[in-house]
């Protein structure tokens, strides 16, 4: 997927700022995309010369004008094409976290817990951001109401996704700890 198809569905939610789009982005779509600001900017300067994005200068007083990017037409076609697109293979995991485990056996245990506490903890705040997220989206609905009414459901349902990852991420941290501990007692014979 490229970082545009991402761009351009954080834009369906409306106009937005480059800094809105990054801040956003973190709230939007980080629990399935990441990017840095560069990247995000230099992804709307490409979208905008093909046309797929349009910017409209705010002028500020006291801070430096701003550009509100939203989608053009052909931006909106570019979407429903990309939707009507087979998805491509399932994405694997590439993380460091899990080769730092699969090498544990021989190499240092407490630095690969700590490494997995971390984990937890970063799993932690982002479940508790998403739940914020999710509180703000339901705006006081339940999730049939949202559903059967909302606006749009895809942010929602990506949020789920999110929420689901993140969720799995403390479950396996907390059975990869135990195991680790019940080795290490079992190696120092107690």
């Amino acid at each position: 997927m490229a970082l545009r198809n991402a761009v351009m569905a954080a834009l369906l939610e409306g106009e937005a700022s480059g800094y809105d789009l990054a801040k956003g982005f973190d709230a939007s779509v980080a629990n399935f995309w990441m990017a840095t600001p560069q990247q995000l900017y230099r992804e709307l300067e490409r979208m905008e010369g093909d046309g797929l994005i349009t910017a409209r200068v705010v002028e500020q007083e006291r801070r430096p004008n701003k550009r509100l990017f939203s989608l053009t037409a052909a931006g909106l076609e570019a979407v429903r094409a990309y939707t009507a697109e087979p998805p491509g293979k399932p994405t694997a995991i590439r993380d460091e976290l899990m080769v730092k485990v699969q090498s544990v056996d021989a190499g240092d245990i407490e630095a690969v817990r700590s490494a997995i506490a971390e984990r937890m903890e970063w799993a932690t705040a982002k479940l508790a951001r998403y739940t914020r997220l999710q509180q703000r989206l339901l705006d006081g609905r339940t999730e049939d109401e949202y559903f059967a009414g909302g606006e749009r459901i895809g942010p929602y349902l990506t949020l789920l996704r999110g929420m689901a990852f993140e969720r799995d991420n403390l479950h396996w941290s907390e059975m990869a700890l135990n195991r680790l501990e019940q080795r290490a007692a079992a190696f120092s014979g107690g």
